[in-house]
């Protein structure tokens, strides 16, 4: 298992691929694939039998996990920045290179 620098919450950008430039929250980490499901990007349909939670059934249009190495985190300045580690009294933060500001 590798460590992740992006976790769930954070705000990426997409770097590359198909879906490049657009923007969202990280729902969920998939860490044993390396992926990640963002927020209204890389959306499919499914079709979805009819079930109890979902009655009718039909055509859903949901999120699909996107390679991590392919997104790259938000500052509060909002541009795209790289994710470092460093000690800070005694704790252990991440912190963005581009602004050298706390996450």
């Amino acid at each position: 298992m590798v460590k992740l620098k992006i976790k769930v919450g954070d705000t990426v950008r997409v770097i590359a691929g198909d879906h490049k430039g657009s923007e969202g929250k990280v729902l969920t980490i998939i860490n044993q694939k390396n992926k990640a499901i963002v927020e209204g990007v890389n959306m499919i349909k499914k079709h979805m039998k009819p079930n109890a939670q979902n009655p009718q059934g039909g055509i859903v249009e949901k999120e699909a996990a996107i390679q991590i190495s392919n997104l790259s985190l938000f500052n509060s300045k909002g541009e795209s920045t790289r994710v470092g580690y460093r000690i800070e009294d005694g704790k252990k933060v991440r912190f963005a290179k581009k602004s050298n500001e706390v996450i």
